[in-house]
């Protein structure tokens, strides 16, 4: 994780503790299974408070 803050890493590796606890809730309120989906959790709520995280990946248009 060295193109993240340190900041970024320390959240990240505290939702996947979380998600392996069984606490970690998706913003709907469901509980969170997917260890991806922990991972974008732990990545968004850095770049919300302006921590160091890149921008996370737009979908590319599809060519025909």
């Amino acid at each position: 994780m060295a193109q993240y803050g340190k900041r970024a890493s320390e959240r990240v590796q505290r939702t996947i503790k979380e998600e392996e606890h069984g606490q970690l809730k998706s913003g709907s309120g469901h509980k969170v299974t997917s260890r991806k989906q922990a991972i974008a959790i732990g990545l968004s709520e850095p770049r919300k408070s302006g921590a160091k995280v890149p921008a996370r990946p737009r979908a590319s248009s599809s060519r025909r």
